[in-house]
């Protein structure tokens, strides 16, 4: 399990003072960028090498709200296929294991035309390194 943390800022939170629910897929887009820049392969990198990884599915669940100023931690479980590259979240605060939110995003590999590809053997690679490493 991967994690990534986050400080909620004033410009995160809705009228009612707490993090507006869009805002979430935000936060797990940063810990899916951290931790691809973690593996090694940068998105930019990925793309310059001719596969692009667009969401395909996007979930979030709200269970307990974060609010402004609040030090979050987005942990994350990766799993993958020759073409799909899921990504799980579970949404805490620092120092505390209460669940905020849960969700997952599902990337597709396609070509730079914008059809389905499978992963490369070096993305898959890296992918591996990771999970099995």
């Amino acid at each position: 399990m991967d994690h990534y943390r986050y400080r909620v800022i004033y410009g995160d939170t809705d009228q009612m003072g707490v993090v507006y629910y869009a805002n979430y897929l935000r936060f797990f887009e940063g810990a899916r960028n951290e931790w691809i820049r973690r593996i090694g392969i940068p998105y930019r990198e990925i793309e310059a090498r001719g596969i692009m990884l667009p969401v395909y599915e996007a979930s979030a669940q709200y269970l307990v709200p974060a609010r402004y100023d609040d030090l979050i931690e987005v942990r994350m479980v990766v799993s993958h296929t020759r073409v799909k590259i899921r990504f799980e979240y579970k949404v805490h605060r620092v120092g505390d294991d209460a669940v905020l939110a849960l969700g997952h995003t599902v990337h597709v590999c396609v070509g730079k035309d914008g059809k389905p590809t499978r992963a490369p053997d070096w993305l898959l690679q890296a992918l591996e390194g990771v999970r099995n490493g």
